[in-house]
């Protein structure tokens, strides 16, 4: 069963998960990366370019998910270095202070209030990412062409996607693309038909909205709101 809740964090969201059976699991691109705590383990989630895909035996999952463009000033690692990827939180940090901080998590009563202690703690002796960051992601998730929002930040194209590059992982044309992939699963999700959903998140037209759909979640979006993978 997966749940969330706001997190104390501003801006992030804190989750549990524990799968209530083995298989393959789709985890979608969302521009977020996330700190994670699984079975005594801590880890970071890097920003997915596609739907990653989970197995195993079934198991629980804690993690707190950053608003995109934060996490990178609190991991101290540009985020295209961890693109694609989930590595143990112990190969970016030291070891001996990873060991401590997940003492720290084991021991809360709740992994989750362990982890939003750690990122709390980690935040208040962190320089706060660019706020511009934060009006980039508003920007393009409006729906704004990536030419026109570099004008409007006062960027050029180089900057924008070396900034891009070091806050989400990625160009700006893909943070719009992942971006664009959120706001048409909500509607197609509330029941949107999908013509609909294709002309107001921001596609072309319907066919444009599957091929994306299908690109960055490997299944047709009829397949993803039915639940198959």
């Amino acid at each position: 069963m997966y749940r969330e809740r706001a997190s104390r964090l501003p801006g992030a969201v804190v989750w549990t998960n524990t799968p209530s059976g083995s298989g393959e699991r789709r985890v979608l691109p969302d521009g977020c990366m996330d700190l994670l705590w699984n079975e005594g383990r801590l880890l970071v989630a890097g920003p997915d370019t596609h739907a990653h895909l989970t197995g195993g035996p079934p198991s629980t999952w804690a993690g707190i998910r950053f608003h995109p463009g934060t996490a990178p000033a609190l991991l101290g690692v540009p985020a295209h270095e961890l693109r694609d990827r989930r590595v143990d939180l112990a190969d970016l940090w030291p070891a001996a202070d990873v060991r401590r901080m997940t003492a720290r998590v084991d021991a809360a009563d709740d992994p989750v209030i362990g982890l939003e202690d750690l990122a709390l703690r980690r935040a208040a002796d962190t320089t706060p990412p660019d706020p511009l960051l934060g009006r980039l992601v508003a920007v393009l998730d409006a729906g704004r062409p990536v030419a026109a929002t570099a004008a409007e930040l006062g960027w050029s194209a180089r900057q924008l996607h070396r900034r891009s590059l070091s806050a989400f992982g990625y160009g700006p044309k893909t943070l719009a693309r992942i971006l664009r992939l959120r706001r048409a699963l909500a509607l197609a999700r509330a029941g949107v038909p999908f013509a609909e959903t294709a002309a107001r998140a921001g596609y072309a037209d319907q066919p444009h909205l599957a091929r994306d759909v299908r690109h960055l979640t490997g299944l047709p979006l009829r397949d993803l709101l039915a639940g198959r993978g």
